[in-house]
């Protein structure tokens, strides 16, 4: 069975009250009406440019894995401050992990637009171990956790399609 967030977002001087609170609701795309997670993860994807553009692969990799592990503490702040340890309004946890599917990505914008789609689905359906994380690991590092696993699958599922539309070729 697929659960989907249904909270209310909190109003915008929420993000203001704590630097936590602006990160995990990813600077204010979490507090959209329809689909935060949707609009958390298109910040990712349009915002992506300016951090490639930034630095290069490791100072992104060293900044990706600073994001995601502050973003744990960032996440259950959050999270205990809305009463709800995945509220809706939370996407911080959609943010970084896209931010790393689209690291390894192709540049071009269809691979990276099948890659938003393919992220959205496994964000959505869960599969294991990404439900195991949402349903019993209730704390900043489930919330993180499982959305990584669905970067993964999308990691896979790009690469599987890559092979079958390039066969072996590099």
């Amino acid at each position: 069975m697929v659960k989907i967030k249904t909270s209310k977002a909190p109003p915008p001087r929420f993000l203001f009250s704590h630097p936590a609170h602006l990160v995990a609701c990813g600077f204010g795309s979490g507090l959209s009406p329809f689909a935060p997670g949707t609009a958390g993860t298109l910040f990712a994807w349009l915002s992506y440019p300016l951090l490639r553009g930034a630095m290069a692969d490791s100072g992104l990799l060293a900044f990706l894995l600073i994001c995601g592990l502050g973003g744990i503490f960032a996440v259950q702040r959050t999270g205990d401050d809305l009463g709800a340890v995945d509220h809706g309004s939370i996407v911080w946890d959609e943010i970084v992990p896209f931010w790393l599917v689209l690291f390894v990505c192709p540049p071009d914008w269809r691979w990276q637009a099948a890659a938003f789609l393919a992220f959205r689905f496994f964000d959505v359906v869960k599969p294991q171990p990404a439900r195991f994380f949402d349903q019993r690991v209730k704390n900043g590092f489930g919330v993180m956790a499982d959305d990584l696993v669905a970067g993964l699958y999308t990691v896979l599922t790009l690469a599987a399609l890559r092979y079958f539309l390039n066969g072996l070729d590099p």
